[in-house]
């Protein structure tokens, strides 16, 4: 029997680290298309605490509303704070509003700074990232996950990160957000490729369990086609081609005949890719190179 995390560690787990790409990208590749010597450190720290709040104050809601729901106790990833019992329900829904506070106090203080129509964004964001798995109806039990994930975690973060620089929009910025929102959307596949069998059993029905095993990992592959059309639009073709060869491993493992704890890996490579592709992105921004 494995061994239960220690009091930290286990909050630290349920925050989902490997999850956390795809908030950090996305900032991070809208603030490198601005100039370095313009580029406003302030808002940009600002941004990245918003989403990474945003990102893990979510986890925390879908560890908490999956939990009381029974949806966890077939699921065969990684470690659940409220499904285990090892902590008190309400004590991780309070984390996840905690988080959420947190998102909403770092935004609204960058919305003073630059443009109060971010509020309404960012509220928007808040309740997206609560009523994912909690509420009555969750849109994320309906196959609309994905539509959650690619807006926030692609063109709002990357889009938004490029605009409160300079108060302008870039049109690179929206090519790159949709590269970035395909890339938290892989993330997505990857960890409900895994959880299939769970969600289907538990009535959690999300593209992937929709589709059933052999069929949904066309849905990771579309994601990826997507990452390469939308680099490739913003007019770097080689990083394009460099992120379909970054992804093999994970695509590999998506077609397998694996199921289950098998496709575990595939959450940690794609999690890797998404670091890779981000800092290639930023070095290849900053330094105006060509490719």
């Amino acid at each position: 029997m494995t061994e239960a995390p220690g009091p930290l560690r286990r909050w630290v787990l349920a925050a989902r680290p490997r999850t956390l790409p795809a908030a950090m990208v996305p900032v991070v590749v809208g603030v490198a298309l601005i100039r370095p010597r313009t580029i406003n450190w302030g808002n940009s720290v600002l941004c990245l605490v918003v989403a990474l709040a945003l990102q893990v104050g979510t986890n925390y809601a879908n560890d908490y509303s999956d939990g009381i729901r029974g949806t966890d106790e077939v699921r065969v990833g990684p470690f659940r704070l409220t499904a285990s019992k090892l902590v008190p329900a309400d004590s991780v829904r309070n984390a996840a509003f905690a988080s959420f506070f947190l998102a909403g106090t770092a935004g609204l203080f960058l919305a003073s700074r630059t443009s109060w129509w971010l509020v309404a964004i960012g509220a928007t964001a808040i309740c997206a990232g609560w009523f994912y798995t909690g509420g009555p109806r969750p849109y994320g039990y309906y196959g609309f996950g994905e539509l959650f994930v690619f807006v926030y975690f692609g063109i709002v973060a990357t889009v938004g990160s490029a605009y409160v620089q300079h108060l302008t929009f870039s049109s690179r910025s929206w090519w790159l957000g949709v590269a970035t929102g395909f890339m938290a959307c892989a993330l997505l596949e990857a960890n409900n490729l895994r959880d299939v069998e769970g969600d289907r059993s538990s009535g959690k029905k999300t593209l992937a369990a929709r589709m059933n095993r052999e069929r949904a990992p066309w849905l990771f592959a579309v994601c990826i086609v997507g990452v390469l059309v939308a680099i490739a639009g913003s007019g770097h073709i080689v990083v394009g081609i460099v992120a379909i060869l970054l992804y093999i491993p994970a695509v590999r493992l998506a077609f397998s005949k694996k199921n289950g704890r098998e496709l575990l890996p595939m959450l940690k490579y794609s999690a890797r890719t998404q670091l890779q592709l981000g800092a290639l992105l930023a070095v290849v921004l900053v330094f105006r190179i060509g490719v």
